[in-house]
């Protein structure tokens, strides 16, 4: 159509919509340039902001009594406070925290390594240090944390000795008492030897009790020191089934002759421990005779190790559980409390040391025994040790401490 004007801007929506005017326009840049002003001030803010945060924990990583070291997704160490290098005694900063971590030893205590000094360092002085990890949310660094508390271990280790030979000056009256006993009764039977009257049996009857008594004696002897130096461990790596058929191999004869069923079951095939094998079957050991003494003929008494997670052990890290349980008289809750007291006991031919050595072995191990027990319904002790932060893979969970790939 002639002489119609068809200079219309159009909208996103297809509806023509008239041009902006030059008061509009002047306007809308008004409106830009103040929310520009407005993005540059709070930029500038933040940036001054992120200026103090950045100062802070500089500050604050200096002034950290413990380590820490920030590495990256690929491995690489990309910062450190102070005490991170002095711990280790040099720049970390661009290394790879697999050659740092190397020098880390792992410990009987889950989350506790020994630092191992460099070859040619000064000083042979080993480091005790407690080792947290703990990502970032992207997952493009990781913060490793570690408290050196060699100090802290000596303390406990002094502390744990000190409880013991109180212990033990508490009850000397008592095992004064324990000794004089079975050494008077040896002297009475080897006394008796010399009389010229015995015949050949009774010379040997009265020989056989002395020697019964002077075995007493000797594995009295041999507990009062076992529980003096129970922090004097060993450490060999050992398969756990391995040791539990052990104890079966050696406890069934003696369950066979008080006739009572003994059934054993491991579920930790492949398994591997670190620590004191000798130690540890030996508390295991004191468990089971005393499972099966507890037991009358025709009870039963069962052996089961299994694993277990984390979040059901009880330690924290996911651990091996070696259970004993009897269906004998079962323990009152009154001596339940004192049944791990060194020296006390409820036998006439116990030492009283024998439940606090096993509970020694396995604290001293990073675990416990715990017991669960009610009259005429039988005993349960369970003894728990955590997996070793250098077992095979696929035995332990997830672990924050474990190196980098």
């Amino acid at each position: 159509m002639q002489g119609v004007n068809t200079d219309l801007s159009q909208s996103p929506a297809g509806t023509p919509t008239a041009p902006l005017d030059a008061a509009q326009l002047a306007e809308a840049f008004a409106l830009f340039n103040r929310a520009s002003e407005e993005l540059s001030t709070a930029y500038n803010a933040l940036q001054a902001q992120v200026g103090q945060l950045t100062e802070r924990l500089t500050v604050l990583m200096g002034a950290l009594p413990a380590a820490v070291v920030v590495v990256d997704r690929a491995g690489e160490v990309v910062q450190v406070n102070r005490a991170a290098e002095a711990l280790f005694g040099g720049a970390l900063v661009g290394s790879a925290w697999q050659a740092a971590w190397t020098r880390l030893q792992p410990t009987e205590t889950p989350g506790e390594l020994t630092l191992v000094a460099e070859a040619g360092a000064e000083g042979d002085d080993v480091r005790r240090l407690s080792v947290s990890e703990s990502a970032l949310e992207s997952g493009d660094e990781r913060i490793v944390l570690l408290h050196d508390i060699t100090d802290t271990h000596r303390m406990r280790l002094a502390s744990e000795r000190n409880e013991r030979l109180a212990a033990m000056g508490e009850m000397v009256a008592g095992l004064a008492h324990q000794l004089r006993t079975p050494l008077a009764a040896a002297l009475l039977y080897t006394g008796n030897l010399r009389q010229p009257e015995l015949d050949p049996a009774q010379r040997a009857s009265v020989a056989d009790r002395a020697l019964e008594r002077l075995r007493y004696l000797e594995r009295l002897i041999r507990d009062m020191l076992l529980f003096a130096r129970g922090d004097s461990l060993g450490r060999q790596r050992f398969d756990v089934c391995d040791l539990a058929a052990e104890l079966v191999h050696t406890l069934e004869p003696l369950a066979r002759a008080r006739q009572i069923a003994f059934a054993a079951h491991c579920g930790c095939d492949g398994t591997e421990l670190v620590g004191d094998r000798k130690a540890l079957g030996g508390a295991l050991t004191n468990l089971l005779e005393n499972a099966i003494q507890a037991s009358e003929a025709g009870g039963h008494v069962r052996f089961d190790v299994a694993l277990l997670p984390a979040a059901a052990s009880g330690l924290g890290v996911a651990a091996v559980r070696f259970e004993v349980s009897d269906d004998g008289r079962g323990i009152p809750p009154e001596l339940q409390e004192r049944l791990f007291e060194p020296f006390f006991t409820t036998r006439a031919e116990g030492t009283g040391l024998g439940l606090a050595i096993a509970r020694g072995v396995a604290r001293a191990h990073g675990g416990d025994i715990l017991l669960r027990s009610a009259p005429g319904q039988g005993s349960t002790f369970t003894l728990s040790l955590p997996l070793s932060l250098d077992a095979p893979a696929g035995c332990l969970s997830t672990d924050p401490t474990s190196p980098p790939p």
